[in-house]
């Protein structure tokens, strides 16, 4: 890497608010910045007559236009505005900058393990797994319901029961025999 690539960008901010990127020799709008802060390109805004440094009253700026942008999820909850705002003048406020980028450089680093975990998992036979696993649970679901109905045609034929006394046969009993004969052979017909 070359020293001048590690250099910032230079954004001459002018006073009828315009930006210019040096680099490019163009103007540029708080929605370029933004896209630039997001391919991590470095950059500093200064004041084009005094070359005061505008770096944070500019992103502070984009971000403000980014919680206001119509239609777009906000980041900074209310709560936590208020609490930020309470720092200001408190004796916490030194720890408060440090402390909040410790934490999202925490948070950059938990969201690259999951999106690396992700990637590993769709490498990975995803569908095959789902289809095992959905195999595997209809065999165990046909296993349950065999335990609920001993004396069907399929169970019967795998083990015949004992003869028994003969049992009243009641309107209710039947009607669920037939459920669970037309249940299985839904499940048969589903696992087929």
């Amino acid at each position: 890497m070359s020293a001048q690539a590690s250099q910032p960008i230079i954004i001459k901010k002018y006073a009828n608010r315009r930006l210019y990127h040096t680099g490019t020799s163009a103007y540029v709008t708080l929605e370029d910045l933004a896209h630039m802060v997001k391919r991590n390109e470095e950059f500093l805004v200064q004041d084009a007559k005094t070359g005061e440094d505008l770096t944070r009253s500019v992103l502070t700026q984009i971000i403000f236009e980014l919680e206001n942008k119509e239609g777009q999820q906000t980041l900074l909850p209310v709560a936590f505005l208020r609490q930020l705002i309470g720092y200001y003048g408190d004796q916490m406020q030194g720890l408060v900058p440090s402390y909040l980028s410790y934490s999202m450089e925490n948070f950059q680093k938990e969201q690259q393990k999951f999106r690396d975990q992700m990637t590993r998992a769709m490498k990975g036979d995803v569908l095959g797994a789902m289809q095992d696993q959905a195999q595997t649970n209809m065999k165990l679901f046909q296993d349950a319901l065999k335990m609920f109905a001993p004396f069907s045609a399929q169970a019967g034929a795998a083990a015949k029961p004992e003869p028994q006394a003969e049992a009243p046969k009641t309107d209710d009993v039947q009607a669920l025999r037939r459920e669970l004969d037309a249940m299985r052979d839904k499940i048969d017909k589903l696992s087929k």
